[in-house]
């Protein structure tokens, strides 16, 4: 149940996809909201993505998915306190890595979108926050409604996500019982090590279906 959970929240991450000029001009809520019914409506017309075309997923990710999302900090809160036991050129590696973990997530689930619903509700926030929380639901005929709810950081380039809740439960501190368990037992290059080849695994995979 939480594999498709995931499946389903890692298309909506598709709704990212715009231009950050136009994403810094809009509040978090409305920000989501629009560029949600854009590149959902961009995903039904395009046949390679419903076709899972490893190349045009990976270009789709990279240049309109990975800006709308700050790495640095997805990566901080899935290390917890390990996050002060990695050296400076650990914890670039690690960002690395994670980020390319997770857009081979993303990747992966492209073709999962179908006819879901997506409402966002209004967001909470006072004049001067930068940490907000954008709540929606996923509607789909012939089951409940999902919760998604996106945790945000205004930047200077605009409202970031850092972490995803989806039915509550935070995609990203799931990876920390993990990460703390490659830790304890191989250090952090252990863990730097395992997600490489995690990710050299995926990157076979997808040179497969080519």
């Amino acid at each position: 149940m939480f594999t498709r959970t995931v499946q389903l929240f890692m298309s909506l991450l598709l709704s990212l996809a715009a231009p950050l000029a136009v994403a810094a001009e809009l509040a978090p809520d409305a920000q989501m909201k629009a560029l949600s019914a854009e590149v959902i409506a961009a995903i039904r017309k395009d046949k390679e993505l419903h076709a899972g075309n490893p190349k045009k997923i990976a270009e789709l990710v990279e240049t309109k998915v990975l800006p709308h999302f700050d790495f640095q900090r997805m990566t901080q809160i899935a290390m917890g306190a390990n996050w002060r036991r990695a050296s400076p050129p650990q914890r670039e590696q690690l960002i690395k890595e994670f980020k390319t973990l997770l857009v081979h997530t993303y990747s992966g689930a492209v073709t999962g979108y179908r006819d879901q619903v997506i409402e966002f509700k209004p967001v909470r926030m006072q004049p001067g926050d930068t940490d907000v929380t954008v709540r929606s639901e996923l509607k789909q005929a012939g089951a409940q409604a999902l919760s998604i709810d996106y945790l945000m950081t205004k930047e200077e380039t605009g409202w970031k996500v850092y972490d995803v809740k989806v039915g509550g439960v935070s995609l990203v501190t799931s990876y920390r019982d993990s990460f703390a368990d490659i830790i304890r037992s191989r250090g952090v290059d252990g863990l730097i090590s395992s997600l490489g080849s995690k990710n050299h695994n995926n990157e076979a995979k997808a040179a497969a279906k080519t």
